[in-house]
């Protein structure tokens, strides 16, 4: 009888394994798939930016044009940010995921073949909305898989993306090079992505459905949030500027051929910042990371603005990618300390900073190029670079106040 009952332990113990590693296998295959997608969009997003001076001059667009044509994107990506909301919110994150990527494909194929500023605009309305709501539906993702595990994964995500931007910027460097037109570029990634989606959307989390809506509102940020949005906004005129105008700077001022080596730069060096940016703060702190982020973005700017050659431009590009990149991600955890507010709510509303920073810096460099020149217009990105010194150091006699109560 004794052994009889040992058999049947046994046995169950071994079924309970057999289950133990399936289910760890299934979400280590869950996570995998949505790197991929994390990857995929970081490419795309490349794919569509590093080709913007190829756009400006088929389209015989001057700078101002160029910054309302971008302005298109944030309105969109307005428009897609309730939407998404609810979309997560109806259905498993998975289908509008699915659904967004196959949009974000089709629309940046027509990007390749816009023939007209009304084109253009209708293209970029799609590919903005459509990244607006995979973001949203992938970070949903990102966070409800995390819980599954006993470490931080949600960071290793967002590096992929910078990844994915890094070879999609490399991959448009060697099409130019080898004197491929845009539309049979856009067109291979588009292909690239429908086929990709169709596959690995399988393989994603199923059944994540929130029970509640969420709410959209969100209340009026304190001083303490204040100082952290403007932190975020500053970062992210620098970094949304940078993405747009990178390679019409390289085109345009220093007049290299391969235009998109600074973007290529920029990317790289950010993609490192992000990767090294916990062992920076742990070691000097963040309000010294703050300044030596700010330092090396005014520096670099002032590089590539009084140099606009070849490698002074490249050096500086790479100090700016360096500074911009480690800012948001320090912020937002500054911003889960916060006594009045979650860390949802709180990072929620310096989020809303960052948006408006990201899609408003593209738009303003094109204003003031067409008014002065392009030069002089990246002097913009010197001084948001500059005023972290100013804000963090407000934000920092907050904090020790506020502790001191």
């Amino acid at each position: 009888m004794e052994q009889a009952a040992e058999v049947r332990l046994a046995e169950e113990n071994n079924r309970f394994k057999i289950s133990t590693n399936a289910v760890a296998e299934q979400i280590h295959k869950q996570r995998f798939f949505l790197s991929v997608f994390f990857f995929l969009s970081g490419f795309n997003f490349a794919s569509w930016a590093s080709r913007i001076p190829t756009i400006k001059a088929a389209l015989d667009l001057n700078e101002a044009e160029l910054g309302s044509v971008l302005l298109t994107m944030p309105i969109s990506s307005m428009i897609g940010l309730p939407l998404s909301g609810w979309l997560v919110t109806r259905f498993d994150t998975r289908v509008p995921l699915t659904v967004a990527f196959l949009l974000n494909a089709v629309s940046l194929a027509l990007i390749g073949t816009a023939t007209s500023t009304l084109s253009l605009i209708v293209a970029l309305f799609l590919f903005s909305l459509s990244t607006r709501i995979f973001n949203i539906s992938m970070n949903t993702q990102a966070i409800t898989l995390q819980k599954l595990f006993d470490r931080k994964i949600n960071g290793s995500f967002h590096g992929l993306w910078s990844t994915g931007g890094i070879v999609g910027v490399g991959v448009t460097t060697l099409v130019i090079s080898l004197g491929i037109s845009i539309v049979p570029h856009l067109a291979t990634v588009a292909v690239v992505t429908i086929l990709i989606t169709l596959f690995a959307s399988r393989f994603l989390l199923r059944h994540d459905r929130a029970e509640t809506r969420n709410k959209q509102a969100l209340p009026k940020p304190d001083s303490y949030i204040l100082y952290l949005g403007l932190l975020v906004f500053f970062a992210a005129i620098c970094e949304g500027g940078m993405f747009d105008w990178s390679g019409i700077y390289f085109q345009k001022v220093v007049q290299e051929e391969v235009f998109t080596a600074g973007y290529l730069i920029f990317m790289s060096f950010m993609a490192f910042s992000r990767f090294v940016s916990d062992r920076i703060v742990e070691r000097i702190g963040m309000a010294r990371t703050y300044l030596m982020s700010s330092l090396c973005i005014f520096f670099g700017v002032t590089l590539a603005i009084v140099f606009p050659s070849f490698w002074p431009a490249m050096v500086g590009f790479s100090f700016v990618g360096f500074g911009t990149a480690a800012v948001i991600p320090m912020t937002y955890t500054l911003a889960g300390a916060s006594e009045k507010y979650s860390a949802g709510v709180a990072i929620s509303l310096i989020a809303s900073f960052g948006i408006v920073g990201m899609l408003l810096g593209p738009p303003l460099i094109g204003y003031l190029a067409h008014a002065f020149n392009l030069k002089i217009s990246f002097i913009a990105f010197a001084f948001a670079g500059i005023m972290l010194i100013p804000v963090s150091r407000l934000f920092f006699r907050l904090a020790k106040n506020q502790s001191a109560l």
